[in-house]
């Protein structure tokens, strides 16, 4: 039985962890209860546990604070999604205690946990109960009582993933749309498939064996300087030469623990250490301002073969002239998803438009780079998608940039957003301003139940139009028309003047203005416009204002 986890066993974990919620993640996004595509929660969790577990294995060290570093970085800069933001907060508070240390007990790993969970809770404004939250606060609970008890580490993950799941099952009585829809949380489920991932490794169930992506395979592409490092600040240069060579034909001397000292020694002269192969080959990668002592080195193990030293502060001093310019005062991000909606903020001098939106979420690294390509010094976010703004503010954190998110949770927030952008005003008087504009706006969308359910007092079959607002489904039916009709009706009041649907790729343009003009002639006192959006899953996006 196990009594301790050392790094190289942890490091297992981790990606067996990845794997595991990269097989299961078709199931955890069929329990999102909301009958509407965007049943996206396994693979947020799967995506963002790829981002870390692709950190991690590109790891030089098997210390522990080192991964602990390398998953902390890979989850923020991965995270997707709200599921995929407070799993990336969860493994935080872990590898904040756990780095501590340089190995894990039942009672070290217990107060990672409660760590993990303290963070989660934080990260998200308004928590609710019957979560991925509560899922974790009650492994948390669990693992401190055990781990009073049981040392052996097994014993004690296997006490707190029973834990988690007898939590697990009362998530529907805590939230009463999991009751309805006949299921338990989404999130909780993911979070436990990872921590399966964990425990099979340490009862010898799980070969840990995966491949992150594509370009990794040919030509050793994730050998490619732009993966391990940013050019963009001179700076940050501290070594200045990137060195990879392969070591062949290795004397016969040349043992597995040699080749690790050769790591360590690296190590001491430079950073961005890849030693990865066995004594058949050695392919490495470092940046040092010393390369012909890593040569010297490596001759001690073998042959030296395709050497390659680039001087990366030329390279930078290069890519520099080519980018410099001014600061301009303010940038504008919008994420949105749909051809038409792409240009309708381009038209409104919105820098740049991130494709997403329901079933798309960009991570937090996919926002923050979007930041730093648009030369100004404050940059405001349009998340609009509530499932994103979590990610949004994730973003923070990893951009050079003063990011300013404005939370608009639909595509008419997010318009009205920039229209009351006023670049002769202060960042604080802009974002007060797009704040105050974004709650004028009524948004209500059209699409389709993905699947038969009952919810806001509608049973709902397959296939069903619905009509919702910002809150709630209000309508239902066979045809788009009506369905809309229905939606502007139950939206509209006498403070309504302005009356907008933005029409998807599944609507032809006849269509929208047949509905606009009945629209128009039953509110006589509203301006009725229709604009191509070509967004995909929603029939219309409607504003009232």
């Amino acid at each position: 039985m196990t009594k301790t986890i050392s790094g190289a066993i942890l490091r297992k974990m981790i990606l067996n962890g990845a794997k595991l919620i990269d097989l299961y993640k078709e199931h955890v996004d069929s329990l999102n209860v909301f009958p509407v595509p965007d049943g996206d929660t396994g693979t947020n969790m799967s995506l963002t546990m790829m981002s870390a577990a692709k950190e991690v294995g590109n790891c030089p060290s098997n210390n522990i604070d080192a991964l602990c570093d390398a998953l902390g970085k890979g989850a923020l800069r991965g995270a997707r999604g709200n599921s995929g933001v407070i799993l990336s907060q969860i493994l935080k508070g872990m590898c904040n205690v756990l780095a501590k240390e340089k190995e894990i007990t039942a009672k070290l790993f217990a107060k990672s946990l409660a760590s993990g969970t303290e963070i989660a809770y934080k990260a998200v404004t308004k928590p609710k109960e019957g979560t991925i939250l509560t899922v974790v606060r009650a492994m948390g609970e669990s693992a401190v009582k055990t781990a009073k008890k049981s040392t052996e580490m097994e014993e004690f993950l296997a006490r707190v993933l029973e834990a988690g799941e007898e939590m697990l099952k009362q998530t529907p009585e805590m939230l009463p749309v999991l009751k309805k829809a006949g299921v338990i949380d989404a999130g909780g489920r993911g979070l436990l498939i990872i921590f399966k991932g964990f425990y099979n490794v340490l009862v010898g169930q799980e070969e840990v064996s995966l491949s992150f992506d594509d370009s990794a395979k040919a030509g050793d592409a994730k050998f490619d300087e732009a993966a391990h490092f940013d050019f963009t600040d001179l700076a940050e240069i501290e070594f200045s030469y990137c060195t990879e060579f392969f070591v062949i034909n290795l004397k016969k001397k040349t043992t597995e623990a040699d080749i690790d000292r050769f790591r360590e020694s690296l190590m001491n002269i430079g950073d961005c250490v890849l030693v990865i192969g066995d004594l058949s080959m050695v392919k490495v990668h470092v940046h040092t301002n010393e390369p012909g002592v890593a040569l010297t080195y490596a001759l001690e193990l073998g042959e030296i073969d395709k050497i390659k030293i680039e001087n990366m502060l030329e390279q930078n001093r290069a890519l520099i002239g080519q980018r410099k310019e001014e600061l301009k005062p303010y940038g504008l991000v919008s994420v949105c998803a749909g051809e038409g909606l792409t240009h309708i903020f381009k038209d409104l001098l919105v820098d740049h438009v991130i494709e997403g939106g329901q079933t798309m979420n960009p991570s937090a690294e996919d926002i923050a780079v979007a930041c730093d390509k648009i030369p100004a010094k404050d940059v405001f976010v349009f998340p609009n998608n509530k499932n994103i703004i979590l990610a949004a503010e994730q973003a923070k954190v990893l951009s050079k940039r003063n990011i300013h998110i404005i939370p608009t949770k639909n595509v008419p927030q997010g318009l009205s957003g920039v229209l009351a952008f006023n670049p002769d005003d202060t960042p604080e008087k802009n974002e007060k301003n797009m704040n105050e504009a974004i709650t004028a706006i009524r948004a209500g969308m059209v699409t389709y139940a993905v699947r038969s359910t009952q919810v806001d007092n509608f049973d709902l079959k397959e296939g069903d139009i619905i009509g919702m607002d910002q809150k709630s489904i209000v309508a239902k039916g066979s045809e788009v028309e009506k369905v809309t009709a229905e939606l502007v009706d139950k939206m509209m009041d006498n403070s309504v003047s302005n009356i907008t649907l933005y029409f998807g790729n599944n609507v032809k343009e006849e269509e929208a203005e047949e509905i606009a003009g009945k629209l128009s002639r039953k509110y006589s006192r509203c301006d009725v416009d229709i604009h191509f959006g070509g967004q995909p899953l929603y029939y219309y996006i409607v504003s009232l204002e």
